[in-house]
């Protein structure tokens, strides 16, 4: 068989591995992305066309008032204002949350990876251990923590909690991308008169852009996301938008709503597709930007 037959035979399997390739991916991504689109479609409906007509099926016309009465009116338990006071609860809890843990994370991973100190190997094993507890094992001491601290069942106590958990996480991230720096570097700058936070600020944290991505995007879905704290440590005008999304759907009045509670789902969901859409590439290129060396 001659070079160019050989040539022309390797050409055409590739050619037919990349079109099964592309196939199974569009297979996969209409199979994930299914939910999502019998969620907008019934949204988009009244009540009487999402009875009589099938999942797929196209709205006749394409109603907002579901949208609005999620937003305004919707009733979850015995209030009737819909989910944007604890829309606004979940913005107030993870804004201050997220910054916190990923600062402390940042300052942790600065300091165990390249401040080396007696037994700094012993606390990251710790925090590794913590990154494994399960959440309910520590809705108990956590509770009466909060108790003790006089912030149970505020917004400051959810933050509280969120950082606490997470920092071991963010600690994680900083520390594996961290060791990628070079110790000469923070040797030199040492030798040149600068401090552990001189360092920090001017040598480390413009390098950490990254890593510091993929932080608040993991912090920011974890937390937005997260149900258990929020109906374990909230109080009732406290509460983020899950458990308020949650309340939503077993409250009815009359008959049952599904293009409410379906609406209410994808606006609950939205910050947080939002997240991923404007910096999932710069998710992917953090993760992988610490993983030669750790």
């Amino acid at each position: 068989m001659s070079k160019a037959s050989i040539g022309r035979q390797t050409t055409w399997v590739e050619k037919a591995l990349r079109v099964a390739l592309y196939t199974v991916l569009i297979i996969m991504a209409t199979v994930y992305l299914m939910p999502f689109l019998v969620m907008l479609l019934t949204s988009l409906k009244d009540v009487e066309e999402i009875r009589t007509g099938t999942l797929l099926s196209l709205p006749s016309t394409l109603d907002l008032s579901a949208w609005s009465k999620a937003w305004g009116e919707a009733c979850t338990g015995n209030n009737c204002g819909g989910i944007s006071p604890y829309f606004l609860n979940s913005f107030q809890i993870v804004i201050p949350a997220v910054l916190i843990s990923t600062l402390l994370g940042a300052i942790n991973g600065y300091v165990i990876s390249l401040w080396k100190f007696r037994g700094s190997d012993l606390f990251f094993a710790a925090l590794l251990v913590g990154c494994f507890i399960p959440f309910q094992v520590i809705l108990l001491p956590m509770a009466r923590t909060l108790g003790w601290l006089g912030i149970a069942n505020t917004t400051t106590g959810l933050v509280f909690v969120h950082v606490v958990y997470g920092v071991a996480f963010t600690t994680l991230f900083f520390r594996n991308f961290y060791q990628a720096i070079p110790g000469e570097l923070v040797k030199a700058a040492r030798l040149d008169g600068a401090g552990f936070f001189t360092i920090f600020y001017r040598i480390i944290l413009p390098l950490s852009t990254p890593i510091i991505v993929v932080t608040v995007i993991w912090q920011f879905t974890q937390i937005w996301n997260d149900f258990l704290f929020g109906v374990a440590f909230s109080g009732f005008d406290t509460q983020p938008v899950t458990v308020a999304l949650n309340n939503l759907v077993n409250t009815s009045f009359g008959g049952k709503e599904y293009n409410v509670d379906m609406a209410a789902a994808i606006i609950a969901a939205l910050p947080t597709l939002a997240v991923y859409v404007l910096a999932g590439k710069y998710f992917v290129r953090g993760l992988t930007a610490g993983a030669v060396k750790g």
